[in-house]
């Protein structure tokens, strides 16, 4: 077999990029045999060398570039470590959001076999730096001072950083100065070889719209040094903040946060607004780090649903009820179903906080659930869905094609997935009217979609 392929490892060779892999590397063919490579872009020529060789692809590390794509974005020195999570900030915005929109395409096709289905351009943001208002980075110790950012890609050595180019300003300057003010104070950082010392991870969250900041101090002990000295010193140096939290994580282990949460000073949440719902967030809560977009993929949602006052609206997989409550406004009434407890307390009193009185909520699987909606008579006329990245329980795709609502509004973090799912519906009875990509995430290569179906 090995005959076959035509590289060897350690090789050099020139190799013209004509597609990419679905998280943006770039692809070129030597006489037929794929190699992939991190930070190519497609149309370019260049020189790689080859560093893994597998029986049907190869992996290659870019060494020159001949011939240049015009969307090639060069990366400024104080960005690079943070390629570990941004897998295509060597694009340009404009390079990157075409890169997604083809994306989705091309799975529709590929994958859903939905060539005559519409995919509307994709929706940018007009500002793509620093969108995220959450940061978990984790702590660690170098030449007696405190360093925090991000890990090295495929390792956990941590790159000292105070500027990250997709985190809130605010949420910048709130992990560097925890991470001064500690340091000052001689909290040691957490060693996870040895499982010693203090400080874990410092993790901070901000609402956008009202200006309110959280931090969290995740450490491996209950009792803090200078605890005193430190939460003065936090509360003077961060104006915004309205919440410090203490998360107590004694475990040996690569989860951020353990069981035990308390409030060293403030408020135990602080609040935002998708649109003009609020939302209390604590420290635990799932959150949309992207609010901004979050509302324009939520008007879409809302948009394809298209409510008239009089429906009935069943959100599976509703999370902390944000499409829900968005929903409620327009629908006569909501039935939001989620599988993780702490989610739907997080949902419940969320509708209450906006005196939104339409709206249940109900902890199952929503393939459980809404069967048994269905057997109490609450018929569904328009089912939302906003599954994880594995896509939609067959169970619920089958429970949603007996049961037959006008409407089907699906939210996807995954195109694959996607794309599969909408297969099922079309062979079930249902149409994909059209697609509408938007731009989460950018510098990363994720890609969210909202998709109107209708019963043919």
């Amino acid at each position: 077999m090995t005959e076959s392929i035509p590289v060897k490892k350690n090789d050099y060779v020139d190799i013209q990029f004509e597609d990419y892999t679905h998280d943006g590397m770039g692809v070129g063919k030597i006489n037929g045999y794929p190699i992939f490579v991190e930070k190519a872009l497609v149309g370019e020529q260049a020189k790689i060398k080859i560093v893994k060789v597998k029986k049907s692809y190869g992996y290659g590390k870019l060494i020159e570039v001949y011939k240049k794509s015009p969307f090639r974005r060069e990366i400024p020195k104080e960005e690079e470590h943070q390629y570990g999570g941004c897998q295509i900030q060597h694009m340009t915005y404009e390079g990157q959001l075409k890169f997604k929109e083809d994306y989705v395409r091309q799975v529709l096709k590929k994958i859903g076999k939905l060539s005559d289905v519409p995919v509307r351009p994709i929706i940018g943001m007009d500002e793509p730096n620093h969108y995220r208002n959450k940061a978990q980075m984790p702590v660690g110790q170098k030449d007696g001072k405190l360093i925090s950012g991000f890990y090295r890609p495929r390792s956990h050595e941590i790159v000292d950083t105070d500027e990250s180019i997709i985190h809130l300003q605010e949420i910048n300057e709130a992990v560097k100065v925890v991470k001064e003010v500690a340091s000052t104070l001689g909290i040691p950082a957490y060693d996870e070889k040895n499982h010693k010392g203090v400080l874990r991870h410092i993790y901070a969250r901000y609402g956008r719209e009202t200006g309110e900041l959280m931090v969290v101090l995740v450490t491996r002990t209950e009792q803090i040094p200078k605890k005193k000295q430190l939460v003065t010193e936090l509360t003077q140096r961060l104006p915004k903040l309205k919440s410090l939290i203490q998360n107590v994580n004694p475990k040996r282990t690569n989860v951020i946060l353990g069981e035990k949460t308390k409030v060293l000073w403030g408020r135990e949440n602080i609040y935002d607004y998708i649109g003009n719902v609020k939302f209390a967030i604590s420290a635990k809560s799932f959150f949309q780090v992207n609010p901004v977009q979050t509302k324009v993929l939520y008007e879409k949602a809302l948009e394809y649903a298209n409510l008239s006052g009089k429906e009935t609206v069943i959100d599976a997989y509703c999370g902390i009820g944000t499409i829900s409550l968005f929903l409620a406004q327009k629908a006569k009434n909501v039935y939001g179903v989620e599988v993780v407890g702490d989610a739907i307390e997080d949902a419940r009193r969320n509708a209450e906080l906006n005196g939104i009185t339409n709206v249940k909520f109900a902890v199952g699987k929503a393939e459980e659930v809404i069967p048994k909606c269905a057997e109490e008579g609450i018929r569904a006329d328009v089912i939302v869905v906003d599954p994880p990245r594995k896509g939609c329980d067959e169970k619920l795709i089958q429970t949603m094609l007996e049961m037959k609502p006008a409407r089907i509004v699906y939210v996807s973090c995954n195109p694959s997935t996607l794309a599969r799912d909408l297969h099922m519906l079309e062979v079930g009875g249902y149409r994909t009217i059209e697609v509408q990509p938007v731009d989460m995430f950018p510098y990363t290569s994720h890609v969210e979609c909202v998709s109107q179906i209708v019963l043919k």
